[in-house]
């Protein structure tokens, strides 16, 4: 495998590292020390052409705050933490609210705007945080490890773990957004999507999950069978009208924790390329890129559109802490979470 690195920028008083990660097919990964990224995935198409599938920025500065969180690691907690409210064994904390009412992704200084350091280590590189105790709220020194590993048949493996010396919460995503027709090609409402997922958690309107999981038959959270995206995002049904799209958390049928088990699979007629994504977690929220309206300029002169992406993030539930009845994201002091993803292109 061959892995090159170069400076690409410096904040936080840090190098910024990006990795080329390249396979013998010539298929290649882009990382990025900014949130511990992915900055880009070239794969071929059913032609054999080499393409970037996932959506970015030619430039390091344009990672921090933007608003799609793209291709980064967020955290301590990705996703949803009802009105910032947080309690660990008794205690109450409050945390930053950056989401209407509620707290999201660790913050608006969570892990995807820091700069983490990073090392090769063999064919992989690792990225490692350290996030102090009470930062954006949160509990407990923690340490953070990212490490990425890209093959000859073209699978990027994720595995995250955390350690930490008090008692805690973590939910680790990566939240790159796919375009399988290449980035900067256009909406996404062409890409077929399975999920292995029969039921799916309603929210209220700002996004905070509410009583009991739901089937997904015969309503448009249905792709137990493959259907394209497009199909039903118009629909007049509570969850895409909250989100102006699919912005929901579906629950993986079969989970056992600690195992890995088919999460989603998204195809893309035009070009043959399907990928399939592989995960550890008992979730994957799907964001339709409903807003990605705004945000900074794209690889290779592109103006990202709202839809021109998805991203199929593989976790925890949103707003676990407060939900007993969800598995636990609570991280004893000096236990070990471990999670991984992994996501396997291939054409057909």
């Amino acid at each position: 495998m061959k892995i090159t690195e170069t400076v690409w920028g410096k904040a936080q008083g840090k190098d910024i590292i990006k990795y080329h990660i390249e396979n013998k097919t010539g298929a290649y990964v882009e990382l990025s020390s900014v949130g511990a990224g992915i900055v880009a995935i070239a794969v071929p198409d059913k032609e054999g052409k080499l393409a970037d599938v996932v959506i970015g920025y030619p430039e390091a500065d344009s990672y921090f705050a933007d608003g799609p969180c793209a291709g980064k690691i967020p955290g301590r907690f990705a996703n949803r933490i009802a009105k910032g409210h947080l309690e660990v064994d008794g205690k109450v904390y409050s945390l930053p609210i950056n989401n209407g009412p509620n707290h999201l992704h660790g913050g608006p200084e969570g892990f995807q705007n820091k700069v983490w350091d990073s090392h090769r280590d063999g064919d992989a590189v690792e990225f490692m945080y350290f996030a102090a105790d009470g930062e954006m709220g949160y509990p407990g020194n923690l340490k953070v490890v990212a490490r990425y590993v890209w093959t000859e048949e073209n699978e990027l493996q994720l595995t995250m773990t955390a350690k930490g010396d008090a008692d805690t919460v973590v939910n680790l995503t990566n939240h790159v957004y796919f375009n399988l027709d290449g980035e900067g090609a256009g909406n996404i409402f062409g890409h077929e999507m399975r999920l292995n997922a029969s039921e799916y958690l309603p929210t209220d309107d700002t996004l905070i999950p509410v009583e009991e999981p739901e089937s997904v038959a015969g309503n448009p959270m249905d792709f137990v069978v493959a259907k394209p995206i497009g199909r039903d995002i118009k629909k007049d049904f509570p969850a895409l009208n909250f989100g102006k799209g699919y912005d929901a958390c579906w629950i993986i049928d079969d989970y056992k924790e600690g195992q890995l088990s088919e999460a989603a699979e998204l195809y893309s007629p035009a070009t043959g390329r399907l990928l399939k994504v592989f995960t550890t977690q008992p979730g994957i929220q799907i964001y339709t890129g409903n807003w990605l309206e705004g945000c900074p300029a794209g690889k290779n002169g592109h103006i990202y559109h709202d839809y021109d992406g998805v991203a199929l993030e593989c976790q925890h539930f949103p707003d676990s802490p407060n939900r007993p009845d969800f598995p636990s994201t609570e991280l004893k002091a000096g236990d070990v979470y471990e999670q991984a993803i992994i996501w396997a292109f291939s054409t057909k």
